[in-house]
């Protein structure tokens, strides 16, 4: 497949995304910038043979009928590779996504050592929050393969698609796609209380159906671990709450004040090197923080978190202190990720450590630089030339 020479590129790149649109050259995104991989402009007829070359019949069915597709393919000393396909202005557009083969340790995504201690629970609901491209899934899956090495039991992942393949450690882990394993989400989720799972993996909370499952199976004595899309933990409650029509929410409260464990929610910051690596607020339920759910006072949590000495809670103007600090990224970068940049700023200037006494030098912020090719003269990123023939080959010319 022409596909498999791009993957091949993502690997190599470490690429977070690759995009193909009729019109335009192949686009890849390495730490968060897209280049193009070389000038030669893709046509439809051209995008549409590697698409469907990739595809079984019933898939190419499928996505002829619904205009766009979810696949997911492995490949052995790559990784795996998320492949959305999409019909735009009556063409089709490609994103593939690289999720590397090796599940990452939690201490090596330089996390909080308290998402080690969360992942252990028996019981109780957490929920890993970011905008698409955080780092949600890799986060997740460092999480739940610590279960896998620490505690015995039955994991099962519902994914749509199935993005880390996990091995059989001290636990046995099930995963099962959408479309492949089970037909839906409805399916999946109604009949996994039957699959006596310990630990439950939801790929993406959706809707109110999905979210009323979870707390469900948090509820029942299972730990749930899912994904949403909400910019911190204060608006992931608020979109939760907003799944659910009024007059359910008095109970919504109460279930979620009693299952939720902690919100956990990532960004990526950008070293001056380029390079990029988390920035986590985490919102740990403690009793205060409970009473105001079951309230409904969820504008108080903000300044339950900032004020709160529990252990494992923080806000991402603590966090973005901290690595400030340590001189890992520049003030303008702070600032620039901050939810309250007034906070974080009055956390700088009134610490011991201050705007002006810097733990060691902190470079300013200057634009960050992609090496793909050391061998250009001129130091500027460049690929060497990527040719795709439509014969169905690809080749470095």
């Amino acid at each position: 497949m022409i596909l498999d020479k791009l993957f091949q590129l993502m690997a190599e790149k470490n690429a977070s995304d690759i995009f193909i649109s009729a019109g335009a050259p192949i686009h890849i995104k390495i730490e968060g910038n897209s280049v193009p991989v070389n000038q030669q402009v893709m046509d439809p007829p051209m995008i549409q043979r590697m698409v469907y070359e990739m595809m079984a019949a019933e898939q190419i069915a499928q996505f002829e009928r619904d205009k766009e597709l979810n696949l997911s393919f492995g490949r052995r000393d790559l990784g795996n590779f998320r492949v959305n396909v999409f019909y735009q202005r009556n063409t089709i557009g490609v994103v593939v996504r690289f999720i590397q083969g090796d599940i990452p340790k939690l201490e090596n995504l330089g996390l909080p050592e308290v998402l080690s201690d969360v992942v252990l629970e028996k019981r109780g609901l957490v929920l890993v929050v970011g905008a698409t491209g955080s780092g949600k899934s890799t986060t997740m899956a460092a999480m739940l393969d610590h279960r896998n090495e620490n505690r015995t039991g039955h994991i099962l992942t519902v994914e749509d698609p199935i993005e880390y393949l996990f091995k059989h450690k001290r636990s046995v882990v099930n995963q099962r796609e959408i479309g492949l394993d089970t037909k839906g989400w409805h399916e999946a989720l109604k009949n996994a209380m039957r699959q006596a799972p310990d630990c439950i993996l939801i790929g993406e909370i959706r809707d109110r159906e999905t979210m009323q499952a979870a707390l469900a199976y948090a509820q029942t004595g299972h730990l749930c671990l899912a994904t949403l899309h909400a910019n911190n933990a204060y608006h992931a409650l608020n979109r939760i709450v907003n799944f659910f029509p009024l007059e359910n929410r008095p109970l919504l409260y109460l279930d979620l004040a009693v299952a939720l464990k902690a919100v956990v929610s990532q960004r990526l910051v950008r070293k001056p090197d380029g390079k990029r690596i988390p920035a986590v607020e985490i919102l740990m339920n403690t009793r205060h923080v409970a009473e105001l759910v079951e309230r409904g006072e969820l504008s108080e949590i903000k300044e339950a978190m900032e004020q709160s000495l529990a252990p494992g809670s923080q806000t991402f103007e603590h966090d973005l202190y901290r690595l400030y600090k340590e001189g890992t990224i520049s003030l303008e970068e702070a600032l620039s990720h901050a939810d309250s940049p007034t906070n974080l700023s009055w956390l700088i200037n009134n610490s011991e450590f201050g705007a002006s006494k810097p733990g060691k030098p902190i470079e300013e912020p200057k634009a960050p630089t992609i090496e793909l090719d050391s061998a250009e003269s001129d130091g500027e990123a460049s690929f060497k030339e990527f040719t795709l023939h439509i014969d169905g080959n690809a080749s470095y010319d």
